[in-house]
């Protein structure tokens, strides 16, 4: 498979989870099933190009270089979120501990991190190495910012809330190519902000559908 062609199938793979998404996920409510089921495919996916090419792991940001810039850059973004996040919650009697916070404070990165990799690594990734497209790096930023901020348009709060931050997370992977990161603060931003200002308890959703 030429690298192109490569690429583009990636691109529409990506599309296609995505859609999924919104059919399993938002109108199902099948969550558990569909977020399984696509960190399930996207790892073999990785797995069976790693096979291939062993450096296909560094290109992508799965890689220990530059996590510390990239994590230290990206902390007083996760502090500001969080602090806000727990203030809003305080105000309206949202802030409640339970063992279900704690349980997907711990699981979300995972998720987090194969979001991330389809959005950055992926999406903005593809489009700036695909040359027939040829498009400028601030327009692949915006690009994929919008794409991120559409999956999540059941609600207009978290579209807008979404696309600034994968605005940020665009930025800092293009910069220095490394997806932990991303994928823990991902998590744990997603965490508090379903707990304190959704209000809703992720863990429950996983098993509603059963």
């Amino acid at each position: 498979m030429k690298q192109d062609t490569k690429k583009w199938f990636e691109l529409l793979a990506v599309t296609i989870t995505g859609l999924l998404k919104i059919v399993i996920m938002d109108w199902l409510q099948m969550r558990a099933f569909y977020i399984v089921g696509a960190c399930l495919f996207w790892f073999i996916y990785v797995f069976v190009n790693y096979k291939k090419n062993c450096n296909l792991l560094k290109d992508w940001g799965f890689q220990k270089k530059n996590f510390r810039q990239s994590f230290l850059f990206l902390l007083p973004v996760l502090i500001v979120s969080i602090t806000l996040i727990v203030i809003y919650g305080l105000i309206n009697n949202t802030v409640v501990l339970s063992w279900n916070i704690i349980i997907i404070f711990l699981l979300y990165p995972v998720f987090g991190l194969f979001q991330q990799f389809m959005m950055v690594g992926l999406i903005a990734g593809n489009l700036i190495s695909i040359e027939k497209i040829r498009f400028k790096k601030y327009q692949v930023i915006i690009l994929t910012a919008i794409i991120f901020s559409l999956i999540h348009y059941t609600s207009i709060f978290l579209m807008i809330f979404t696309f600034f931050l994968e605005l940020i997370f665009t930025i800092v992977y293009l910069k220095w190519r490394n997806l932990w990161t991303l994928g823990l603060y991902h998590g744990w931003i997603a965490t508090f902000l379903l707990f304190y200002v959704l209000e809703r308890d992720l863990w429950m959703e996983l098993f509603k559908w059963f």
